[in-house]
């Protein structure tokens, strides 16, 4: 297996070109994120099916080419396990490959686990064992070593007769549209830009609090987010999501009362005045203004039967298909569905995964159908 390091907007510009000029690319990236907000690339994985390229990010100060590549809508992207990858494009290039097909998906659609490992793949598909012992390793030094750059082009080099296997295979299987609707989604879902206003609704236990405690909840959740960005520090390297409820229930107005509320002392001693500012404020929002209270779905009548209900239509259908029962509808999308049908008054604007795609024919009108006097 040979590769190319690409280290000039030149060479970027010509391995580029080249890849323009076939159907389909096989991407990776390697970053890192341990207390970041954004992950941080540190290498692109390229391979156009005649050359792989490993393109050093941090080498070039013009991505032009590669963006246009992203960007071009007659080369088919490949990727496995595409979640992060996007999320890496889209910070570093404000675009996400397009059109996108994950391998990960595309083996779920004829039988394989919801989560099967690129190693897995390649093992059952190639008959190699990778070594994927530096996955781990720190992909912003400089120089990267011989191994990590072997690791790092063996997952475009194999992903290529992986893609190729998979895609026949789905094609006769009639899924090959739908894992391309499936891709995109995920897509979507990796993009989607969050209003920090509404970040506290992603605080895990939020439903536990009162009307009146959420009024402070609100605010810093809101501000922890708006911090994490600016500062680009993941989120609990802020302050803890478990701490933020702790506050929204003592209310503390000095730094000893949050120190007894179990706050982080460099929490307190980088962020007390703002916090207790933040007490204040709440403390005076009148009680008619405070955010509604949060009722749990498992609260609703007859949740529990219900699910289980639309569990069974579920496994009826994977059953039909040969799908994953998981696969075509997991809890979080069940329940996804319930809140679009209880909270949502079935929103056209906000569609459950269940209620579009390939989803929809498979479940989703089942599901609806189930809860049409709902």
């Amino acid at each position: 297996m040979k590769y190319q390091i690409i280290t000039t907007f030149s060479e970027l510009e010509q391995v580029c070109q080249a890849a323009r000029q076939t159907d389909v690319v096989m991407l990776d990236t390697e970053f890192v994120r341990t207390r970041t907000f954004y992950p941080q690339l540190g290498l692109i994985q390229l391979y156009d099916g005649q050359q792989v390229s490993l393109v050093d990010p941090l080498a070039l100060e013009d991505m032009t080419p590669f963006v246009q590549l992203l960007k071009d809508v007659s080369v088919v992207k490949v990727l496995h396990a595409c979640g992060e990858d996007i999320e890496v494009f889209y910070n570093e290039f404000d675009c996400v490959p397009t059109p996108m097909v994950d391998s990960q998906i595309m083996a779920a659609f004829i039988g394989y686990g919801l989560s099967t490992g690129f190693a897995a793949l390649v093992k059952e598909i190639v008959d190699i064992e990778l070594d994927k012992s530096e996955s781990r390793t720190d992909w912003l030094a400089r120089p990267l070593t011989e191994k990590q750059l072997e690791y790092a082009a063996a997952d475009v080099f194999y992903l290529l007769p992986i893609y190729e296997q998979l895609q026949a295979k789905v094609s006769a299987a009639g899924w090959w549209q739908a894992a391309q609707q499936e891709s995109q989604l995920q897509c979507e879902k990796r993009t989607l830009q969050i209003d920090p206003d509404q970040a506290y609704l992603n605080i895990k236990g939020v439903w536990q609090l009162t009307p009146q405690e959420l009024a402070l909840l609100k605010p810093l959740a809101t501000w922890r987010y708006q911090e994490a960005v600016k500062r680009n520090l993941a989120l609990n390297f802020v302050i803890r999501e478990n701490e933020l409820l702790s506050i929204a229930r003592a209310m503390p107005l000095s730094a000893k009362e949050m120190e007894m509320a179990g706050v982080d002392r460099h929490a307190i001693r980088r962020h007390s005045s703002k916090i207790i500012a933040m007490v204040k404020a709440a403390q005076l929002v009148d009680e008619e203004d405070y955010p509604e209270v949060i009722v749990p779905l498992m609260d609703y009548p007859g949740y529990k039967q219900l699910f289980k209900q639309l569990k069974d239509l579920v496994k009826v259908a994977a059953e039909k298909q040969g799908l994953a029962t998981e696969f075509i509808a997991s809890k979080k999308q069940l329940n996804q569905f319930l809140t679009w049908v209880w909270k949502k008054d079935r929103d056209p604007v906000e569609l459950p995964d269940v209620m579009q795609g390939w989803r929809l024919d498979v479940i989703g009108n089942k599901l609806n159908e189930k809860l049409a006097n709902n």
